[in-house]
């Protein structure tokens, strides 16, 4: 009988192999798809996962008391606080006393309103340029970008963060009030430190909203960082003599796959929110449509929608 002598590869042979081998296995885990998000998060690709999120606690007594009941017993899955607002001692007792409640911040560089103002928590020699004449923020976003820099507005953010954590509250996430952090470059990269900073999840538009302003990249950085963010941004408001309820269960209905943020400004009607705003009708109407409307349930649990909070992100982005 004839035995085979088998000869190990040639020297040249085992030298390739070495150089053909990691790159092979490197082509394998390219050929892999990403998970998605809600993949990651622990749900099938085509879930539809939906944060309502409830921006300006803080702002009023209105607002609060109005969130804190949509949280409660509505449909609200987390909320963001305006930390330099009167209103925010208030809110921050509560969020110690109920750390279940999941609760952002919504870091705020302008005080919009005529007769309601508020200044900056940083000292005002700090942030100078985020002051108006009669010592308040300014009004706008663009009076913002005009007179201050991104570095003041990284030290007043800072500030507040830092008076939440110490108030106690177990903050989920980070968002930014009127958007000054979401589309300018320079201020966002002030939002990405801060996120790095905190290890915080973060809103911010989708990939489709930034590409149709060149700014896709930003997401990019996101993505390279391990900062987590929701896919998509509802943000916007009604059609020309469409409903706020119409509007609203319109979004609900054509919501796509992915994790989708919407945020509502709910406050109860008053004389507070009538001496602040003109919008305290919407905001009425959007507390009563996330607390106590029973048609938005149904219609939520009809569509098949999972309703999360940022805990959820955030424990994905520090992998706990």
């Amino acid at each position: 009988m004839r035995s085979e002598v088998l000869l190990p590869p040639a020297p040249g042979v085992w030298a390739a192999l070495f150089i053909l081998l990691p790159m092979l296995l490197s082509a394998v885990v390219r050929a892999q798809p990403t998970p998605t998000l809600a993949e990651r998060l622990g749900y099938g690709p085509e879930a539809r996962l939906l944060i309502v999120n409830g921006d300006d606690v803080g702002m009023s007594h209105a607002s609060n008391a109005a969130s804190i009941e949509a949280m409660e017993k509505g449909l609200m899955t987390s909320a963001t606080i305006m930390v330099p607002c009167p209103w925010f001692p208030e809110i921050a007792a509560y969020a110690r006393a109920h750390p279940e409640a999941d609760f952002g911040l919504h870091l705020t560089h302008t005080s919009e309103w005529k007769g309601y103002r508020w200044g900056p928590v940083a000292p005002k020699t700090e942030v100078p340029g985020l002051v108006d004449p009669q010592g308040y923020l300014w009004p706008s976003v663009q009076e913002v970008y005009a007179h201050a820099t991104p570095e003041e507005a990284l030290v007043e953010a800072r500030a507040q963060i830092e008076k939440a954590l110490a108030a106690g509250i177990d903050v989920t996430h980070l968002d930014s009030h009127m958007g000054t952090l979401h589309y300018d470059p320079a201020y966002h990269a002030v939002y990405r430190t801060l996120a790095l900073e905190y290890d915080l999840p973060i809103r911010m538009p989708g990939r489709a909203v930034l590409a149709e302003r060149g700014l896709e990249h930003l997401r990019d950085q996101l993505d390279a960082d391990g900062i987590v963010s929701p896919d998509h941004l509802i943000f916007g408001g009604p059609d020309e003599g469409e409903s706020v309820e119409a509007y609203w269960k319109r979004i609900l209905r054509t919501l796509q796959p992915g994790v989708t943020e919407l945020f509502i400004h709910a406050a109860l009607a008053g004389e507070e929110m009538r001496h602040i705003t003109n919008s305290w009708k919407t905001r009425d109407t959007e507390y009563r449509l996330f607390t106590t409307d029973p048609e938005i349930r149904a219609m939520i649990e009809e569509e098949g929608i999972i309703l999360i909070g940022y805990r959820e992100l955030r424990r994905l982005q520090r992998g706990e």
